[in-house]
C-alpha cells in the first residue's frame, strides 16, 4: 500500500523549489501526496525563518498536531529548511511529538531518514555547520546542492519551473539569517544547469526562473575559464521548447553590463528585474551592511532604463528598521516615487535571533509607527502600479497561460468558458475568458481593465475563412 504524504511549504521559491525535490525523491520510494494531513502517514513542513510570522505559523501548525500524534503514533512529523537549521534542537524541545529536523543542506537524505525513524530508531536531526564551526570549503560542503529530481505535478503549473543555480550568500546583510541557514555562496556547474532546463523543455516546460539568493553573483570558475549569469543566458537561450528566462533575485551592485546587454539582446529573456533596495536612506542601508548608497541603487537604475527602456524592476523594502527616523522613511518614499516599481515588495522589519542587527541595533522604532509606514509606502507603490498599469489599456500583448484563475477555482463556471490566468513577458498578471486547452500556450490578448495587480483582457481571435458576404435583396 502506498505511503502517504503531506507536505506543506512556506516561504520563497527557493523553499517551493526544494519541495518539489523532496516530493519527487520521495513519489521514487512508493509514496502519493495528499491534500490533508489528517490523511497523511508523513506530515512535513518546509520552512522559513525570514520572518517571525513564518515561525510562529509553522509552530502553531505543530501544536495542531500533538492530539493526531497521541492517536496515531505512527505517524511520521518533520520539520525541514531554515528553521529546521536555525532552531535544530529547540524545535524538539518545543514539539517533543516531532521525529525529524532535515536542514536545507541535507534534503537528499530525507527519504533514508524517514525509513530510520520508521524502523524505530528514534527521532532524527540532520543539519549543516554552522557558519563560524569550520573553515570555509568545510562549511560550504556541508551544505549539499540537492537539484537533479523534478516532479511537474508539484509545480502550479507543469509549464513554468525554478531552476536553482547557486545556493547560500556571502552578504550578511545585518538583519538577514539566510547566511547562516542556507550557508555559504556557491554556484553550480553550468553544465548541469543546461542539462537540467533541457530535461523541463522535453517535459512541456515554457519557461524557466533562475534563482539565487544573489542571483546576479552566479559565477563558475572551471580551470581557466568563468561563467557568468549572462554567459549562463546565452546558453539556455539555445534550448529548444524553452520560450521564456527570467531570474531572481538580484543584488543591485551586480547588475553588470554584460548581464543587462543580455536581456536586451536575447529574445527569450524576459524584461523583468527583481532588483531590491530595503532602504532609501543611506544610514540605513550601512546599518544593514548593504554594501551600496542610495546614489549607486540610482545610477543602476538608470543604466536599467537606458538598457532596456521597457524593462519592469520589482524591489524589496523593510521600514522600521533599527533607528529608522522619519526622515530615512521620507527618502525611502522618495525613492519608490521616483523609481516606479513595477511592485514593491514591503515588510516591517522583524527582528531575527541570530543576526548582527539583534546583537547590535535595538529594535525600537514602535509596532505602530512600523504598521503606519507600512501601509504609507504600499499606498504609494500601488498608485504608481495602477497608473503603469492604465498604460496597457488597449496594447496587445502576449501571455503564457498558467491554469484557472483563483476566483475560477472557487467557483467554476458552468458553461464551456473559464476565466484563465496568464503572464506577459514582463511579468504582469493577466485574467481573461478562455478554454482549458489554452493553459500552457503563448496567447495574443488585447487589454480592456487594469487595476494595481491585474490586467483584464480578451484573446485575439483570428477569422478564418470562407469569408460570409451579405447578399443585398
Amino acid at each position: 500500500m502506498a505511503k502517504r504524504l503531506y507536505i506543506e511549504t512556506v516561504g520563497c521559491q527557493m523553499n517551493m523549489l526544494d519541495s518539489e525535490l523532496v516530493v519527487a525523491s520521495l513519489r521514487k520510494q512508493g509514496y502519493e501526496v495528499v491534500a490533508r494531513p489528517a490523511d497523511a502517514d508523513t506530515i512535513l513542513f518546509n520552512t522559513c525563518s525570514v520572518r517571525q510570522h513564518a515561525e510562529d505559523k509553522i509552530y502553531s501548525a505543530l501544536g495542531r498536531l500533538k492530539h493526531a500524534k497521541k492517536l496515531h503514533p505512527h505517524k511520521i512529523i518533520g520539520v525541514l529548511g531554515c528553521m529546521a537549521q536555525k532552531d535544530q534542537k529547540l524545535i524538539f524541545e518545543r514539539a517533543p511529538y516531532v521525529d525529524l529536523i532535515v536542514g536545507p543542506g541535507q534534503l537528499h537524505q530525507i527519504p533514508d531518514l524517514l525509513l530510520r525513524v520508521a524502523a524505530g530508531a528514534g527521532p532524527q536531526i540532520e543539519v549543516s555547520l554552522e557558519r563560524q564551526a569550520a573553515a570555509r570549503q568545510e562549511i560550504a560542503d556541508s551544505f549539499e546542492s540537492y537539484d537533479p529530481l523534478r516532479d511537474p505535478e508539484m509545480r502550479p503549473t507543469p509549464y513554468q519551473a525554478f531552476v536553482r543555480i547557486m545556493i547560500g550568500c556571502d552578504k550578511f546583510c545585518t538583519y538577514c539569517i539566510v547566511p547562516m541557514v542556507r550557508g555559504p555562496e556557491q554556484s553550480r556547474p553550468p553544465d548541469q544547469i543546461v542539462a537540467e532546463a533541457r530535461q523541463l523543455a522535453g517535459e512541456g516546460c515554457r519557461e524557466i526562473t533562475l534563482l539565487g539568493q544573489t542571483v546576479n553573483s552566479y559565477q563558475y570558475r572551471d580551470g581557466g575559464r568563468t561563467t557568468r549569469l549572462s554567459d549562463l543566458l546565452a546558453r539556455l537561450h539555445a534550448i529548444e521548447g524553452l520560450d521564456r528566462l527570467k531570474f531572481i533575485t538580484s543584488y543591485p551592485k551586480h547588475m553588470t553590463d554584460d548581464l543587462l546587454q543580455a536581456v536586451r539582446d536575447l529574445p527569450k529573456c524576459s524584461p523583468y528585474l527583481h532588483v531590491p533596495a530595503q532602504s532609501g536612506s543611506n544610514r540605513v542601508l550601512q546599518q544593514m551592511k548593504r554594501g551600496y548608497t542610495v546614489e549607486d541603487y540610482r545610477e543602476m537604475m538608470a543604466h536599467v532604463r537606458e538598457t532596456i527602456p521597457a524593462a519592469a524592476v520589482t524591489s524589496d523594502f523593510i521600514v522600521g528598521f533599527c533607528g529608522e527616523t522619519e526622515d530615512d522613511f521620507q527618502a525611502t518614499v522618495e525613492l519608490v516615487r521616483e523609481s516606479r516599481f513595477k511592485n514593491s515588495f514591503i515588510f516591517k522589519y522583524s527582528e531575527r535571533p541570530g543576526t548582527k542587527s539583534s546583537q547590535l541595533f535595538p529594535d525600537d522604532v514602535p509596532e505602530e509607527v512600523k504598521r503606519r509606514r507600512n501601509n504609507e509606502l504600499l499606498a504609494i507603490q500601488n498608485a504608481i502600479s495602477e497608473e503603469d498599469q492604465h498604460e496597457f489599456l488597449g496594447r496587445q500583448v502576449e501571455i503564457l497561460v498558467e491554469g484557472p484563475s483563483k476566483a475560477s477555482q472557487k467557483h467554476p463556471a458552468a458553461g464551456p468558458t473559464v476565466q484563465l490566468v496568464g503572464r506577459t513577458h514582463c511579468d504582469r498578471i493577466v485574467v481573461f475568458e478562455g478554454q482549458q486547452r489554452q493553459i500552457g500556450q503563448l496567447l495574443p490578448v488585447t487589454i480592456y481593465d487594469a487595476n494595481a495587480f491585474t490586467l483584464f483582457g480578451a484573446v485575439v481571435t483570428q477569422h478564418v475563412g470562407p469569408e460570409v458576404y451579405a447578399i443585398s435583396p
